[in-house]
């Protein structure tokens, strides 16, 4: 048997990206995969590369009524969801004089409201069943630490740490088990955009950021979403079962604790 016969995962911001590469490598591994996006045409682009074990549906997780019609979509279609990753998840970066609140709630939005309410309604749905699930929070290495030019975005995934400690002690009661994964600097097309923000804010070169990054990184490389499949998977297998609101590093050695 594969790790996830049986299973049926939804995960969010999975049109491309580390979303779509948990989607593909869980499907390897046997389970439904229901990809969720707030571009639905890239989310039904993804499920037909991957098959007749994977679903497209729109989700903004911004929005509290197109969270619940999502997981009602994905319950529906595939009898209940046992496993959940909030990869939805945007990126700023500013010198703290120049963070406006439009900004800032843009960022939290997104990135840990998203991640409670969707967790909140996926886990009703699981408690209901009762047969318990496993919930993949996705942090950073940048809530691990402050950043200079990160504020708000480090903020953000420093909050994603701290509400899977809270929800994962909630809900182990139910069998619920509710973990993280914080990546380092993983390549991919988002690293445009991350490196013309550092190209704006500290005069460097376009690319030469990316390349800085890279090079610091003990490994000596940065990451790819590849490199984040097999922990995704172990931690919705049962052989996690014991692991309960804890938050593990994926970062090529970049940050130990």
């Amino acid at each position: 048997m594969r790790r996830l016969d049986g299973k049926t995962a939804l995960i969010t911001g999975a049109a491309r990206g580390i979303g779509l590469a948990f989607a593909q490598a869980y499907a390897a591994e046997g389970a439904r995969v229901a990809i969720a996006d707030i571009n639905h045409d890239a989310a039904a682009a993804a499920a037909a590369g991957i098959g007749p074990a994977a679903m497209a549906v729109r989700m903004d997780v911004t929005d509290q009524a197109s969270i619940e019609a999502a997981v009602a979509a994905v319950e529906a279609a595939f009898g209940g969801i046992d496993i959940l990753i909030n990869n939805a998840a945007l990126f700023s970066a500013a010198p703290i004089v120049e963070i406006t609140r439009t900004d800032y709630d843009r960022i939290f939005a997104v990135n840990v409201a998203g991640t409670l309410f969707t967790l909140q309604a996926v886990a009703k749905g699981m408690i209901a069943r009762g047969r318990g699930g496993k919930i993949i929070n996705m942090a950073s290495q940048a809530g691990r630490r402050g950043e200079s030019l990160v504020a708000v975005y480090c903020a953000s995934k420093a909050a994603v740490i701290s509400l899977t400690q809270s929800a994962g002690l909630n809900l182990i009661a139910h069998g619920i088990n509710v973990n993280a994964i914080a990546p380092g600097v993983v390549d991919g097309e988002h690293w445009d955009g991350v490196d013309a923000f550092f190209a704006q804010y500290e005069g460097k070169a376009p690319g030469q950021k990316k390349r800085e990054v890279g090079a610091a990184v003990p490994f000596g490389r940065m990451g790819v979403a590849e490199d984040l499949t097999g922990m995704a998977i172990f931690l919705a297998t049962d052989e996690a079962r014991y692991i309960v609101a804890q938050t593990y590093n994926v970062d090529g050695g970049n940050w130990m604790s």
